[in-house]
């Protein structure tokens, strides 16, 4: 399982980034990405914390702990600037909030946030055809997501992403214990969205993909 939408409780998480690593390896992750929820007034609080967590917990464990955010109901024109923080700070996976159907999130974000070349464009919620051709021109990677309520726009995103050829991934949004999910449990969120076994492997290829990137903005 690659898991690239996690939070700790460094934001509304429950649990301190050791444990949920831990927890994650017990459940059979191989990639884990802690992106806990920031904006202007946390970043350089948040990331070093979660680059230092990562960079240690990746070493003792068999599993690779990514350090990240996820900008979250920011003011869309912000996008570009906390993006371009993230990455400096050491975020080397930034999902950007979308505009799930059951947040009030700001109208503007999910292209904001597209057009500011985040990683991931979580829950896009009734995300358009126009959006998601900026995404798969951009290479944004849009989420189809494992978390209650921001998964039940998940079959209209899987539909919109398979119209303009932009990449999904499969991600939990975790908060506590419970929300991690198994590989074989995600293929049936995946196949819950509407994707067939072909499209389904497409998506985990796509998580192993945005990893593999992720990873080596480590080294750099």
């Amino acid at each position: 399982m690659i898991d690239l939408h996690t939070h700790s409780l460094f934001s509304d998480g429950v649990l301190v980034p050791s444990e949920l690593v831990r927890r994650a390896l017990i459940k059979g992750y191989s990639v884990i990405a802690i992106t806990d929820h920031g904006d202007a007034s946390n970043l350089d609080f948040i990331i070093p914390r979660i680059v230092t967590a990562c960079r240690e917990l990746s070493k003792q464990w068999k599993i690779t702990a990514l350090p990240g955010i996820e900008l979250t109901h920011i003011p869309p024109e912000t996008f570009a600037e906390l993006t371009r923080t993230a990455r400096s700070l050491g975020a080397v996976i930034v999902v950007g909030h979308g505009e799930s159907i059951v947040e009030p999130v700001h109208p503007g974000t999910n292209r904001a946030a597209i057009e500011a070349g985040v990683d991931i464009l979580a829950h896009p919620g009734l995300i358009t055809r126009e959006e998601a051709d900026l995404a798969a021109k951009k290479g944004v990677y849009l989420e189809i997501s494992a978390r209650k309520g921001h998964s039940l726009s998940n079959g209209h995103v899987a539909a919109i992403a398979g119209e303009s050829q932009a990449k999904l991934v499969l991600n939990t949004d975790s908060h506590e214990p419970g929300d991690l999910i198994t590989d074989e449990f995600s293929r049936t969120v995946l196949g819950g969205a509407g994707l067939k076994d072909s499209r389904v492997d497409e998506v985990l290829k796509n998580s192993k993909e945005l990893a593999e990137k992720a990873k080596g903005r480590l080294s750099q």
